[in-house]
């Protein structure tokens, strides 16, 4: 038969002994200090290495596109026009962009003098 009476068990935790508690307030402690220090060293480091290997290939990647772009350019107008009108077309066009953008630079005296 089942009684329905009170449990013999107190409900009450008991408390841990003191002893322990300092080790795992060390412990935690030494935890907090460690993902501090890495979230502060760590972290960074992996976005930049990460940065860097995918600015790399979307700089490999971007180079290969504009070779390609270029033998296909060469090729579609290579029907339309003798080869040489094409190369020279090309290249003239090739020159101009590069004159532009040797024209925008700026040498390190004159990135100097202006501050």
């Amino acid at each position: 038969m089942a009684s329905t009476g009170s449990p013999r068990a107190s409900s009450a935790p008991v408390p841990a002994p003191a002893a322990s508690d300092w080790t795992v307030q060390v412990a935690d402690t030494i935890e907090s200090v460690i993902g501090s220090v890495r979230d502060k060293t760590t972290i960074p480091v992996e976005t930049i290495a990460r940065a860097l290997v995918y600015g790399i290939l979307i700089a490999v990647a971007g180079i290969t596109a504009l070779v390609l772009l270029t033998v296909v350019l060469v090729r579609a107008l290579s029907y339309v026009m003798p080869v040489w009108g094409a190369d020279a077309l090309l290249g003239g066009l090739f020159t101009l962009v590069g004159m532009f953008l040797w024209r925008k630079r700026r040498p390190a005296a004159a990135k100097n003098d202006k501050r």
